[in-house]
């Protein structure tokens, strides 16, 4: 604790001791250095101290950081013999390399967004055909063949294996991610510890820790693609011929439907709506849209609700009431092969206000004139 004349008390973080123990060996009272209490030697600060306010360029220079850590790590060093110092920052290095490679923040991040699209996806069953029995002449079965030879009741039952299986296999995925958060977030505490002691002897359980984490990451990326289907039974039943095709079942996912938020605009008295899928399909698909008008007023009103088969990625909804706002809702169509879908899109628009009531001002066109109304998109 120490002040300059005129001045405020100033109290100085680090005290480094001069080795040498003499006047000498220290330096220059008016260098660039940060400030430094030699034994015999009185140091001169190298800002200006004027009533209260400091010298913002000397105090907030990256030169003083610089010094400030490097004088941590020399004090750190004395706490250790040179070759225990040497495995400390080894180690450390390569703690740091797995927090900034395998486990950085940005990484974990896009694991994030692409958790939250799982849980938007659409779950299907796939039927994969095997080759028959060598020799045999007949064609492969397709799969819509194959539906004909499945036995109703347990292809059904398999539908219901395949909607736990993918509940259960989003669940996993999000407690594996939990567990990467985890333990970044104790990785990282232990990388800002200022005594290196306690983490070379905990060194073991900090190796056995990334061997553990790793571990995890390889099996949240394999789970992250749906898995086969295990069949317990037979799901063709017997058809009376010799040979039964294989089948085999996969969950496969299909990315969600979204509205085009800008492309979606309400009029008067329609509505023109447009969504879109990430990854467009090979075959073309079918889409079910609902509209309902919030909050009726009358009996009638309540009849402003529908469901609408499209077979495009647009349509546009009439008869809509001015001045009232409606929620839309786009999902895919039924499918025999659906087994969970877990979210669908929603969009509210408000309808624009009609033409008002009563006789029309003369100032909005000349009598005898129609008056011409544009909807602007």
């Amino acid at each position: 604790m120490w002040c300059p004349p005129g001045g405020v008390w100033c109290r100085t973080d680090r005290i480094a001791l001069n080795p040498l123990n003499s006047p000498e060996a220290a330096p220059s009272p008016h260098s660039d250095e940060d400030l430094r209490l030699w034994p015999g030697h009185t140091a001169d600060m190298n800002f200006q101290v004027t009533g209260l306010g400091l010298d913002k360029m000397k105090l907030d220079s990256p030169q003083s950081f610089l010094d400030q850590e490097e004088a941590e790590e020399a004090e750190d060093q004395q706490l250790l013999e040179p070759e225990a110092w040497r495995a400390y920052m080894e180690r450390r290095t390569a703690l740091r390399e797995f927090l900034t490679s395998d486990l950085s923040p940005h990484l974990l991040k896009r694991h994030h967004a692409r958790m939250e699209l799982l849980k938007k996806c659409s779950y299907y069953i796939e039927i994969l055909p095997k080759h028959l029995a060598l020799g045999d002449q007949n064609p492969l079965v397709l799969p819509n063949t194959m539906f004909q030879l499945i036995d109703p009741w347990k292809f059904q039952r398999m539908k219901k294996v395949g909607t736990a299986q993918t509940k259960i296999q989003l669940l996993l995925l999000g407690d594996l991610l939990e567990q990467l958060d985890r333990g970044r977030a104790e990785l990282d505490a232990l990388l800002e510890s200022p005594d290196p002691r306690p983490f070379l002897a905990g060194w073991g359980l900090v190796a056995q820790r990334l061997a553990d984490l790793s571990a995890v990451m390889d099996s949240f990326l394999a789970m992250m693609v749906p898995g086969r289907l295990h069949l317990k039974h037979r799901l063709v039943s017997d058809i009376g011929t010799t040979k039964i095709p294989h089948i085999r079942l996969m969950l496969s996912t299909k990315m969600p439907v979204m509205f085009d938020r800008k492309g979606s605009v309400a009029h008067q008295d329609w509505a023109s709506l447009r969504w879109f899928v990430t990854i467009q399909p090979a075959a073309p698909e079918q889409f079910e849209l609902r509209f309902k008008l919030l909050d009726p007023r009358t009996q009638q009103e309540c009849m402003q609700c529908g469901i609408i088969p499209v077979a495009a990625c647009t349509f546009d909804v009439h008869n809509l009431l001015p001045n009232r706002s409606y929620r839309f809702t786009i999902k895919r169509a039924e499918s025999y092969t659906l087994v969970y879908e877990p979210w669908w899109d929603s969009l509210t628009l408000q309808t624009r206000p009609g033409p008002p009531e009563g006789p029309t001002p003369s100032r909005l066109g000349k009598p005898g004139l129609p008056l011409t109304t544009l909807s602007v998109r």
